[in-house]
């Protein structure tokens, strides 16, 4: 009879050390193996813009323990099934959050005095720190965020271009503006 599954499994010390060892595949490295397996996990939640990859990491090892030891054995090498269910952990991250933001989307339009008064501040904040910035860098933000979607890219390739920069140096000088934007929208936000 298989045990409870349950979403917060944890390993018990005679799991965790059992998939230690599948990991290792018979040759002890000591823990390394694990730790190679979460950072190359993390590593591929990160490149398919995860939400919190190192969670996703572990909620797949995790799974891939409760596996182990509600079979008793895994068929497959450990890293082809770490891949395996790495991707239906990605998938329902996916899919969790698309349905959030759903469910955030079919809110009642009605908002708060205290929802409609942050809103105000921020705006407020946001029309005074672009006034604050140099008329270049104003400029360039501005023309940055400007477009939808395709033709945002096609806009920052010509901006880049009559700049006479690189798609990643505008990207990088960019971001230095929002950061000192946001700096200064917190501050104005912060004092009201």
């Amino acid at each position: 009879m298989k045990p409870d599954l349950k979403k917060n499994w944890v390993p018990s010390q005679g799991a965790f050390r059992r998939f230690l060892d599948w990991l290792d595949e018979g040759v002890d490295s000591g823990g390394r193996r694990y730790l190679e397996m979460r950072g190359r996990l993390t590593a591929y939640f990160d490149r398919r813009n995860g939400v919190r990859p190192d969670e996703l990491a572990d909620e797949t090892l995790n799974r891939v323990a409760r596996r182990l030891e509600e079979e008793g054995a895994i068929p497959e090498t450990p890293a082809r099934y770490c891949y395996i269910v790495a991707r239906f952990v990605f998938l329902e991250s996916v899919r969790a959050a698309r349905d959030e933001r759903k469910n955030w989307s079919e809110r009642p339009e009605e908002t708060t005095l205290e929802e409609e008064s942050l809103r105000r501040r921020l705006l407020e904040g946001i029309e005074d720190c672009l006034e604050l910035l140099a008329s270049a860098d104003r400029e360039l933000i501005l023309e940055y965020y400007r477009g939808e979607r395709r033709a945002k890219i096609e806009h920052r390739r010509e901006l880049a271009e009559r700049l006479d920069l690189t798609a990643n140096a505008l990207s990088i000088r960019a971001c230095r503006i929002r950061a000192k934007l946001e700096r200064c929208v917190r501050s104005r936000v912060a004092e009201a």
